[in-house]
């Protein structure tokens, strides 16, 4: 009897003990990012600093090299969250039930068309020498949405041009070599070339005054199976923001790392341009662009003008309703929690 007790009891510790480590083991969360990109940069600084096990998360990364095939994974479920540029986010709703969930960064700047050290003057002079020009960028991005922006506020049509789809290691090696005079690409390419051949950038998204908006997105299904990893993941993310605002030269060192991993290579002006030229936004700033209190939110109008821009090139029928697909719901559940709320805010 007294045996069958004590077995009784190990068992039942055992047991119990095997409990308490599962419940400590961290839970693993699939994350999609672009790489050596600026709104990226935050998924590697969280790992060295070790921030996604302090909430009980191990995150498990997918790299695409532009949005289009990024989203198009989301279908076969392997990944889970990420970051990607709006003109995807939108697409990535309509065809693949993607929610955005918040934004990573304002890239209106990072966003342009470039022209060569030859064409650039006279195409500053005249924009109209644009005309029967050739183009190349990356189809369905946010550097095709700054490129046709910039021809709108040039009463140019994208019928005026040719365009011609590549990626952007393709647009670099094009433009490098004098294969091509003009180009759509997005930060850090863009100082590639400026500081590889001297082009230049002839117009960025801001100058059109397109806001051209990154952002964090989430498959639905997962988020309504995981809403509190949802929630820690914008919490961490949030979090190595606020840190690398507040530690510069550190984040600027880390980016470094980050970017050669990638091969990117650019000076040190460069990647400092990249923080002052790109505004980021911390939880209160997350809810405030999110409101719907007086009505459509800063986002909700920002992805509906991509919606109409990739509309009117034909790549989706109609512009789809934000409601489907923007939601605050997450970032409203950090707000919620005083841990993930203390988290998020932490600048150290």
């Amino acid at each position: 009897m007294f045996r069958f007790v004590r077995n009784l009891v190990l068992g039942a510790a055992f047991a119990a003990g095997a409990a308490a480590a599962q419940a400590q083991a961290p839970t693993e969360i699939k994350v999609s990012y672009q790489p050596a990109l600026y709104w990226s940069l935050p998924f590697y600084v969280a790992s060295e600093k070790g921030w996604w096990a302090e909430l009980g998360l191990k995150p498990s990364f997918s790299i695409f090299p532009a949005g289009v095939p990024q989203i198009a994974a989301s279908a076969s479920k392997s990944w889970d969250v990420g970051g990607t540029g709006s003109v995807p986010a939108v697409l990535g709703a309509v065809r693949y039930n993607l929610l955005t969930i918040g934004l990573t960064n304002d890239e209106s700047v990072g966003n342009a068309l470039m022209a060569s050290k030859t064409a650039a003057d006279s195409v500053l002079k005249n924009p109209q020498s644009l005309k029967g020009q050739t183009i190349v960028l990356t189809a369905n991005s946010t550097g095709d949405y700054a490129v046709q922006s910039c021809l709108g506020k040039w009463g140019l049509k994208k019928s005026d041009v040719t365009i011609k789809s590549m990626g952007q290691a393709e647009i670099i090696s094009a433009m490098s070599s004098n294969n091509a005079d003009y180009g759509g690409l997005w930060a850090p390419n863009i100082y590639t070339l400026e500081e590889k051949v001297g082009a230049r950038v002839i117009c960025s998204g801001k100058d059109a005054g397109a806001i051209v908006p990154g952002a964090l997105v989430v498959r639905a299904d997962y988020a309504k199976e995981q809403p509190g990893n949802v929630a820690k993941f914008l919490a961490i993310y949030l979090r190595t923001w606020k840190w690398m605002n507040a530690h510069r030269p550190e984040a600027i060192a880390m980016m470094k790392k980050f970017y050669e991993v990638g091969g990117v290579t650019i000076s040190e002006a460069s990647m400092r341009k990249e923080f002052d030229t790109r505004p980021t936004y911390d939880l209160t700033g997350q809810l405030k662009i999110m409101n719907r209190g007086a009505g459509a939110s800063d986002v909700d109008k920002w992805m509906t003008q991509i919606a109409e821009f990739m509309k009117s090139g034909g790549t989706m029928p109609e512009v789809p309703p934000t409601s489907r697909y923007v939601t605050d719901e997450y970032m409203k559940m950090v707000d919620r929690d005083p841990k993930l709320k203390a988290f998020a805010n932490n600048p150290n």
